[in-house]
Order: structure tokens, then sequence, then C-alpha cells
């Protein structure tokens, strides 16, 4: 006869999400359980911001996301903060650094939070199980999870195993199967915060300027974005165009402008120099690489004085370097996706607690959700926060 273990409270996910969620529901006194498919835990904190965790963002707040419905992120923000984050590792004596634009890294290394979570659990005999593969989950009056270490019961269900981004550390559809099961809509997946392809028509001068990095606005539709852009052999990476990416829905044909210059303009600037002697070339290298400029210098425009260049050729240099504009075919997948847009339809769930409306003991949260965080620690502020507000109402 096989044996069934029974719980309050079961998460499938060892993430920073299940994680957190695991700590509030042994707080408050819940036999709880998490079930990881891989052999390790928080394998996504381990590896992210270069092994350093970027955590959370100081200016974290419902702006950071993208969701159809804005609202929905501001109660689960709100119930556990940034701030409580920042206090709960500062308990622990992790030490941290701001680095840009509000994002906080571990000093040491990112296995600290993930010692610090592991610790908690076992302070609120949370049991973990690694290499577990759920079967099957069924429901009566509880939940039954079979899997390959057996069977398991439990009379809440917390769904907190990701996205499609990054395959390799054992990124799985999971999630959204068992939501279909259980009858929630999910909105249509797509990587986000991911390098962009461009159409092969233009990749050789992406080829040739590849590596060079340069300060830029990044535009599409009404989202922008001012930070490095980095030019690839495919295309475009770096800050500002992980930021953009995430606003895409289709990438192919979709069009994304870039201000190389947005701190310039360069209209007034020419008007006020039109009598200099000076090449175009040398007049811009103080704001380009020397091969970005050998790029431009292609123009013969950019080989002419500006005395010799008429006023309507001087404003057509002006808007070719603030309104460069960037055909996009594609993205590089979930493969270097850093997070999944789309997913479980937050119409479907209680913005309080993270539970499924029509069934108030299964609860989703995470990447699984159809919320997507800014670069720079707001996917992780998501996890904790979603995480606490399951773990506290399951």
């Amino acid at each position: 006869m096989i044996t069934t273990h029974k719980y309050d409270v079961i998460i499938i996910g060892g993430g920073a999400a299940g994680l957190m969620a695991a700590i509030q529901a042994g707080k408050r006194g819940k036999k709880t359980l998490v079930l990881e498919h891989t052999n390790k835990i928080g394998e996504k904190i381990r590896i992210s911001g270069g092994g350093r965790c970027n955590f959370t963002n100081l200016h974290a707040s419902p702006k950071n996301y993208i969701c159809p419905n804005p609202h929905f992120v501001k109660s689960a923000l709100a119930g556990y903060s940034q701030h409580d984050f920042i206090k709960l590792i500062e308990s622990y004596g992790i030490a941290y650094h701001e680095k840009t634009l509000g994002q906080l890294f571990c000093d040491g290394s990112a296995k600290q939070i993930i010692q610090m979570l592991l610790n908690l659990c076992d302070a609120y005999h949370v049991d973990i199980k690694l290499n577990c593969s759920v079967n099957d989950v069924t429901k009566s009056d509880s939940y039954s999870i079979q899997s390959n270490l057996g069977n398991f019961e439990s009379d809440a269900l917390i769904i907190a195993s990701g996205g499609l981004s990054i395959p390799l550390i054992g990124a799985s559809d999971f999630g959204y199967r068992l939501a279909k099961k259980f009858g929630l809509k999910i909105r249509p997946t797509r990587p986000a915060l991911v390098p962009l392809i461009v159409t092969e028509s233009e990749r050789s001068l992406y080829t040739n300027l590849s590596g060079v990095s340069h300060y830029a606005k990044a535009s599409y539709g009404k989202a922008s974005f001012l930070e490095n852009i980095l030019f690839t052999h495919k295309g475009l990476s770096g800050p500002a165009i992980l930021q953009i990416s995430s606003f895409l829905e289709k990438f192919n044909g979709e069009q994304i402008i870039l201000n190389l210059l947005p701190d310039e303009d360069l209209k007034k600037q020419f008007v006020v120099d039109k009598n200099n002697k000076q090449l175009v070339s040398n007049y811009l290298k103080p704001f380009f690489t020397k091969r970005f400029m050998d790029h431009l210098c292609v123009n013969p425009d950019f080989n002419q004085s500006l005395t010799n260049l008429k006023k309507e050729k001087l404003f057509a240099i002006a808007d070719y370097l603030h309104n460069f504009k960037v055909t996009i075919s594609g993205n590089e997948s979930y493969q270097k996706a850093e997070v999944t847009a789309g997913g479980i339809d937050t119409n479907e769930l209680s913005s309080k607690t993270m539970a499924y409306t029509k069934v108030p003991s299964l609860f989703f949260i995470g990447e699984v959700v159809d919320v997507t965080g800014w670069l720079g620690g707001y996917n992780f502020q998501w996890a904790w926060s979603s995480g606490y507000a399951a773990g506290n109402n399951c």
C-alpha cells in the first residue's frame, strides 16, 4: 500500500517565490512542504546579477511592472515591500550595495540569500524535497499529488514553478499546464528582458559594431528607457534594450527607436555652430567610440565641414542620430531571456491573496503569473511580495 504524506500546504517550486511562501506558511504554524523538480534550491537566485543577486530595487512600485491589469500588483507590493526584504537581509548581516538606479546587490554572493531562505525554512520546520517530479495533481476535498518520490496530500496548493526562461536551469511549462487543468485562463507567453535580433538586411552593421556599448534612449510606443545599449553580432542587448524588449509582443517587423545622443540637441547645436570649420565626424567624435564613428563616416556628409553643409543636411544628420530606427526580426529566445512575460491571467486571481478566485485554496505566485517587472531587481521583489501574500493566506 502506498503511503500518502499529509501537509497543510504544499508548494510546487523551490525558487524565490516558493521559498518566501513556504517561510510565511511555516511561520503561521502550517505543516509545509516544498517540492522542487531539479536538484538545487533557488538556482535562479544563485545565477542572477553575475552571482551576486540583484535581490530588489529601492524604487520598486506598481509603475515598474507590466500587467494588463495595472492595479493587480498594488496589494502584494504594499503588503511586503522592498524595505521589508531589505530589513530581512540586514537582520542576517548580509552586506549589500546599490549599483545603479536603485538596484541592490549582495556584496558577497547570491548564495547568502539562498542560505538565509533555507535557514528560515528550517526554523519554521518546512520540509523540502529535491528531484521531485510531479506526475499528477487532483483535487477532491484536498489536493492529491503523485510524484516520483511518493504521494502527498494538502489542504492548500501553491504553484511557484516559474516561467519558461533559462531552460538550462530547469524552466518548464508545468505551472501553465496545471492552471489549464483547473480551468484558469493563460495569456500568451513570450521571452522578456531578452536581447533582440535585427533584420538580415541590417545585420552587417551590428556585426561590425559587436561589443560596442553606448548610452542611449530606447523607445517603443509610450515606453522608453535611458541606459546603455550593446551591439551584438545578431542585433542589440544591454540594459535599455532588455527593458524595451518586454514591451514588444510580436518581435517580427516591429520597430524601436534609439536616441543615440539623448543628452544633446544636435539641431540647436548645429545652428549655433553653423560656421564651425570642423568635419562633422570630428565635431561628433566626443560622443562616440572610434568604431562607431568609422561606421558613421560611411555617410559622405560626415566627412564634410559644418560650414559646407546646408541646414537641411545638418538637420538630417541630427534626425538620424536622435531617431535611429531599428527593425526587429526576433529575439534570442527563452535561452537568453531573464523572465517570461504572459502567463496566468491576473483576472483569475485575488490580488490580495494570489488565490484562484474560483478555488480559494489554489494559489499562483511569481513568474508563472502574468506580471513582468522591469530589469533591476523588480522581478525578485514580485517573487517576495506575491510569495508573502500567498504564504499568509493559504
